[in-house]
């Protein structure tokens, strides 16, 4: 349970969330099931201040060179950047997985200077964390981008689950045309 006085942080899952949203999804028989859209970053940092009161957002990114007008974007809109360097696979496919940075970050780095962590990922590898924060009191909301794509370890943490699909209207960029 979160009080008023609480010091809130989300930590972000930069790809689960953008491409949770964004890709479309089919069923097994190929019908969509989900039409994909694209995240308003400045709504969605203004979204977990009024939502869950959020004092610092942390958003874990694979570094790009040409990706830095997004970078000083997102510090615009009010985010804490948390870099990691990408490689190349085998496939030429850029990668940057920063799941290790997100948990060490709120386990560690962060830990004594938040009441209450808001993890924003949909994300099975993070049950780990999800499981020592709320051991310790520190679990606030589990903040999944898709219902359709969710891990379901995270069957389990139920109660402290929300759905950033749901919020679409609040939340959608507005591409103008």
């Amino acid at each position: 349970m979160k009080t008023r006085h609480d010091v809130v942080y989300a930590f972000i899952d930069s790809q689960n969330l953008n491409l949770g949203l964004k890709k479309d999804i089919r069923n097994k028989s190929g019908k969509l099931i989900y039409k994909g859209w694209q995240l308003d970053y400045r709504r969605f940092r203004q979204y977990l201040t009024d939502k869950f009161r959020v004092a610092k957002a942390f958003i874990f990114i694979g570094y790009l060179k040409e990706n830095r007008q997004l970078y000083r974007d997102l510090k615009t809109f009010g985010y804490e950047l948390i870099y990691k360097p990408t490689t190349i696979d085998s496939l030429g496919k850029t990668k940057g997985n920063v799941d290790a940075e997100l948990v060490l970050h709120s386990a560690a780095i962060e830990f004594t200077n938040y009441n209450k962590a808001v993890i924003v990922s949909g994300d099975g590898d993070f049950h780990c964390l999800h499981e020592y924060l709320e051991q310790r009191g520190k679990l606030f909301s589990i903040v999944i981008p898709n219902s359709k794509k969710e891990s379901s370890l995270l069957r389990k943490f139920q109660s402290y689950k929300f759905y950033v699909e749901h919020q679409r209207e609040k939340l959608q960029l507005n591409i103008k045309k």
